[in-house]
């Protein structure tokens, strides 16, 4: 298997447990807990901009309601998408995912962008996060690592930008993980960290796929995924996991 670029450990939703979830509040905390790559939400606006939310629906973690696809960019940039999580945060805005791209690439920062369509959308969102991806991190070092677990977003995202590396999401590791890989052009699968297994690991990396595993928040459960080799840990807890940030 062929070098793969990416640390060990992401930050989830930008901070994890830390800060609102998929805001630039939460991509500084990180950063200055010594975080080296994030991973966070990219959706579309009902004017096709690209930006950052993990729902479909706003009401979770921001003070709107109702569907975020029904909303222009403008629309959705009025809105505090941080007051939910504590006041400390009131008026923190939904990111554009131009404004993710600025930060991390400034601060040598990787990024995986998955891909979070909204129903119906699927196609159109891969397409479109793809070629601004391309377009964003253009003549980066490491490019971004696109992920779905929509194997149609990834089909449009491979197709827009064939050159930027994609990773498969599942919430457990169906049997014909291979061919599910295949079709989608990924180099990597993504999954629920408990459907690991050290014979499993073995199989994805001997079939030249890295391994992602999420969402992992306890040391000792990260030390043993680390110790089977899987490439890539996808946690809430930076600050508990920082100390794995470099490979054995």
């Amino acid at each position: 298997m062929p070098l793969w670029p990416y640390p060990l450990v992401f930050a989830h939703r930008l901070g994890g447990a830390l800060a609102p979830e998929n805001t630039l509040a939460g991509l500084l905390i990180a950063t200055r807990l010594g975080v080296r790559a994030v991973e966070c939400d990219v959706k579309l606006s009902a004017d096709g901009e690209p930006f950052l939310l993990h729902d479909d629906t706003l009401q979770r973690t921001t003070n709107g309601a109702g569907p975020a696809r029904a909303l222009t960019l403008a629309q959705l940039r009025e809105l505090d998408a941080g007051s939910r999580f504590h006041a400390a945060f009131a008026g923190e805005a939904l990111p554009l995912l131009e404004e993710l791209a600025t930060l991390c690439r400034s601060g040598g920062i990787q990024v995986n962008l998955e891909i979070k369509p909204c129903p119906g959308h699927e196609a159109e969102t891969g397409r479109v996060v793809a070629r601004a991806a391309r377009r964003l991190w253009q003549r980066a070092a490491v490019p971004p690592l696109l992920s779905s677990f929509s194997a149609e977003a990834l089909h449009a995202a491979r197709a827009a930008a064939p050159e930027l590396p994609r990773g498969l999401l599942f919430d457990r590791v169906p049997a014909n993980w291979r061919a599910q890989l295949d079709a989608v052009g990924a180099l990597a699968l993504h999954c629920h960290h408990a459907s690991l297994n050290l014979e499993l690991v073995e199989s994805i990396h001997s079939a030249g796929y890295a391994v992602m595993a999420y969402t992992v928040n306890d040391v000792m459960e990260a030390r043993l995924l680390q110790s089977w080799g899987v490439d890539m840990l996808c946690t809430d807890r930076p600050d508990r996991l920082g100390e794995l940030q470099s490979r054995v």
